[in-house]
């Protein structure tokens, strides 16, 4: 039984100023904190007050961060009643600055577990003393190669694992206790990070080949031995390994990788809302994608999967996919082309004018896409030249600038509307304010993957599913595109982060209930509803 000091330093514990009296006096609490009890209501206005006062966003970041460190039931409580304020600071885009400075500003580990590929030998035993006894049901790793809009950044990269799980709990209601962030510390490509003194990880260029798939492999087969009944969520690995980890045990075990599927999903979600606005049909659109890289070819995949669904052959579907990347349109012989973008990549006897397609401009004026995809971290990509070409030849565009942080997005969405006089439908990866034109008011949806993969966790959590497969993702991703209001003019194509908790359970539903259809799960549910209802953690202090 832990006493006194050892209950107020573990945070999944701890309840501060909340402990009753008789708890102090049985838990050797007595005098170890100001007499006063308070609820826990009371103590979110006081830290709410004081995350008032703090200036920049990563000051609020870090404020909060202290919160979680010492007390989860009461940063997850916060949390709930301040879901659209704290979003874009506990995770996108604050996150970022947050990772480059991880190793000057470490302070607490977390509760992650940290993996050096130099000692296999030891990830057992990491493990079991990161969970420290806890059930752990869903691991987030990352070996932090490819942070989205940062790129590699090591070790420091584990707050994106950790950033990660608290939308998790957030938006789904995942028991904090039962998660486990992880960074696999592979080395790191940076140079600056080799050669910072305060650098907290391995000093030595990224391993890779047998070495590195080989540690995966043991980790993998560990952390399911260790942690029955897991689900396990990549993050953030780099073009080369992410999609060979995912395809090597997709078909094994209960996964998911965020940037080639999660992106794909909230993508696909959004491309759905905006066609049931303009009432067009799928199966009729030209799809471009600028940015090819693990999210640009995922999302590519997961349209090219749901137009051959809506009946289309793959020769069909294929035939209405353009992927661009800084040198221009990929043809066959491209060099360097990864196993993910060969499917579709174009023939250069399709064009006449197959040499001069080296920008995204010229691409756009020749194929002339109904679908715009920014995946590229380009700033300003989406040019008013490229969008009113667009504009031109479909009545609806649909224009999706995916890319993050703000600055490296490929256009703002004010841009959008006015240089289409409101008739792009956009969704963006950042947050966006509504805007007024010619009378009416644009809501933009923001492509965000936490209105995804919450749910998604949640449902697979829930039916303790074997697989996450193509129809299970197909499902999230049409429960959530069908949501849309299409009666209000300017409405969203995709639903607001303010009904987070809502549409989270939303997804959970439909892929439980896909989970159910395929029998994929391993123990019998006879309620969907309440089996999920049972998995979900409110933020609420239990009696000791």
């Amino acid at each position: 039984m832990k006493l006194g000091y050892e209950i107020l330093n573990n945070p999944f514990l701890n309840k501060g100023t909340a402990f009753t009296k008789k708890e102090r006096e049985e838990y050797g609490l007595l005098g170890l904190l100001p007499p006063y009890v308070q609820t826990i209501d009371e103590q979110a206005k006081q830290v709410y007050g004081q995350f008032l006062k703090k200036d920049k966003l990563i000051e609020k970041r870090h404020f909060l961060m202290e919160i979680f460190n010492t007390n989860r039931t009461l940063f997850y409580y916060l949390f709930s009643k301040h879901v659209v304020e704290f979003m874009p600071i506990v995770y996108d885009p604050v996150i970022a600055e947050s990772i480059e400075n991880y190793s000057e500003l470490f302070v607490n580990p977390q509760n992650a577990a940290y993996l050096s590929v130099k000692e296999p030998e030891n990830i057992e035993t990491i493990l079991k003393n990161a969970a420290d006894n806890r059930k752990i049901r869903l691991i987030v790793v990352t070996d932090a190669e490819g942070i989205l809009g940062i790129g590699d950044w090591g070790t420091n990269g584990v707050d994106i694992s950790v950033g990660k799980l608290m939308v998790y709990t957030a938006a789904a209601g995942i028991d904090p206790a039962t998660v486990l962030p992880v960074v696999i510390d592979a080395g790191t490509n940076r140079k600056e990070l080799l050669e910072n003194d305060l650098y907290l990880g391995n000093r030595f260029e990224r391993v890779r080949g047998d070495k590195y798939y080989n540690f995966i492999e043991k980790f993998v087969k560990t952390a399911e031995k260790l942690f029955p009944n897991l689900y396990l969520h990549w993050e953030d690995f780099g073009r080369l390994n992410a999609a060979n980890i995912l395809n090597k045990y997709e078909n094994e075990i209960a996964t998911f990788n965020d940037d080639i599927q999660g992106t794909g999903i909230i993508t696909l979600a959004g491309i759905l809302g905006a066609l049931k606005i303009s009432g067009e049909k799928l199966t009729d659109q030209i799809y471009m994608c600028f940015g090819a890289g693990t999210a640009g070819a995922g999302i590519a995949r997961r349209i090219f999967n749901e137009m051959v669904e809506q009946g289309l052959s793959e020769e069909e579907a294929k035939k209405r996919f353009y992927l661009v990347d800084r040198q221009g349109l990929l043809f066959e012989d491209t060099e360097g082309l990864t196993p993910e973008q060969i499917p579709f990549a174009r023939k250069r006897s399709e064009f006449t004018n197959a040499n001069e397609l080296t920008t995204l401009e010229a691409t756009v004026k020749s194929v002339k896409p109904t679908i715009l995809v920014g995946t590229s971290t380009v700033p300003k990509a989406f040019t008013k030249e490229i969008v009113q070409e667009m504009a031109k030849h479909t009545a609806r565009p649909i224009i999706f600038p995916l890319s993050n942080p703000t600055k490296l997005a490929e256009a703002n969405a004010k841009d959008l509307i006015e240089w289409t006089d409101g008739k792009a439908l956009v969704a963006t990866g950042i947050p966006s304010d509504p805007i007024e034109l010619n009378g009416i008011t644009y809501e933009i949806g923001q492509a965000n993957n936490a209105l995804i993969y919450p749910g998604l966790g949640l449902g697979i959590i829930a039916t303790k599913s074997r697989l996450v497969n193509d129809k299970i993702i197909s499902a999230a991703a049409h429960s959530l595109g069908g949501i849309i209001d299409t009666t209000s003019p300017g409405a969203a194509v995709l639903p607001p982060v303010s009904k987070l908790t809502e549409f989270s359970e939303t997804v959970a539903l439909a892929v439980g209930q896909s989970v159910l259809d395929q029998k994929l799960n391993t123990e019998p549910i006879s309620d969907l509803k309440e089996a999920i209802k049972n998995t979900k953690w409110i933020p609420e202090y239990k009696n000791f």
